[in-house]
């Protein structure tokens, strides 16, 4: 009851009625969530040198931590937790272009907190799988539990590229979900979807560089590893690799927004048009019987032709000859 009535009141002084304080606000906790889940389940496998968690545990914790992550903000914001999404929201003029920097810098600042969470929470694992010596690059590196760095195999020219295909990938499938004119995903399962969406993309493209595909998820925690002691290698390692995460997706949320509106948006007929060229059999409802409109001239013509073969196949009735008889 004490509790009650603390919250009541609580809620009475704390409440916003701004709508952008609070869209910023549910973007911010989105992608806090977002990077606590995905962070742990990285910094878990790192320093338990793969014995609680390996790669697939980590994709799988990414896809889940999307899904989360928009039931959390996508009733007040949208559940964008990712500026390459919102700027396909201001492309296809869902959103205003003067939010999108608004938006990115709060979910810039939700990893950045979601970071350091996951580091005080495995601050003693980290301390004792890297002997108190936080490094970049090496055999006892823990940078890359934060943030994305390439494999060594990996050029910048094919990161960007596997970055731009990534993103660009995300986002068509994302357009696609919440196409109406398409076969999107029922209300309500669309978070299950785009999750399940991110754990395929991260199981078969995150052999180079990690599949960032978010530039707040990448930039934030960089920040943050270079403001913990990491250091200014977090941006130098990898050819200056940090760059490319933030970038790329951009310019792949570009490229998947147009090829979807290109290939499938553009080509939608208006709805009145689809509406009166829609086939009968289009209209019925599952499980009940088909309703077919046919117009009053078909009947008509049905009726004569019945009539006329009924009178020359069968014996006229007593009615029908003295209609048929001739006038005396």
């Amino acid at each position: 009851m004490i509790y009650a009535r603390f919250f009541a009141k609580a809620r009475a002084c704390l409440r916003l009625r701004n709508l952008l304080i609070r869209q910023c606000l549910a973007e911010l906790l989105g992608v806090f969530v977002l990077i606590v889940i995905t962070v742990s389940a990285s910094a878990q496998s790192v320093t338990s040198e793969g014995t609680k968690g390996g790669y697939m545990s980590s994709a799988l914790a990414s896809g889940v931590s999307v899904m989360v992550a928009i039931h959390v903000s996508g009733g007040i914001s949208g559940g964008h937790l990712n500026p390459a999404f919102s700027l396909a929201m201001c492309l296809l003029s869902q959103c205003p272009w003067w939010k999108l920097p608004i938006f990115s810098a709060f979910q810039i600042l939700g990893a950045f907190l979601g970071s350091a969470t996951v580091y005080a929470l495995y601050y003693d694992a980290i301390q004792h799988y890297t002997n108190g010596t936080l490094t970049v690059t090496g055999p006892r590196e823990t940078a890359s539990i934060f943030a994305t760095y390439p494999a060594p195999y990996l050029s910048l020219h094919n990161g960007f590229l596997d970055q731009v295909v990534g993103t660009g990938m995300l986002l068509l499938g994302i357009l696609a979900f919440i196409d109406s004119r398409n076969k999107n995903i029922p209300k309500g399962l669309e978070p299950l979807g785009v999750g399940l969406l991110v754990l395929s993309l991260s199981l078969a493209m995150g052999a180079n560089c990690s599949c960032a595909i978010n530039p707040a998820r990448d930039l934030g925690p960089r920040l943050f590893t270079y403001a913990a002691g990491w250091g200014p290698q977090v941006f130098s390692a990898g050819n200056y690799w940090w760059w490319v995460p933030i970038v790329a997706p951009m310019v792949g949320s570009a490229t998947g927004t147009a090829i979807y509106q290109l290939c499938v948006e553009f080509h939608h007929p208006p709805e009145g048009e689809e509406e009166f060229h829609m086939p009968a059999s289009e209209k019925a409802h599952p499980g009940t019987e088909k309703e077919v409109d046919i117009p009053i001239f078909a009947v008509n013509k049905y009726v004569d032709t019945w009539m006329d073969g009924n009178s020359a196949g069968n014996p006229a009735t007593e009615h029908s000859k003295r209609e048929m008889a001739p006038s005396p």
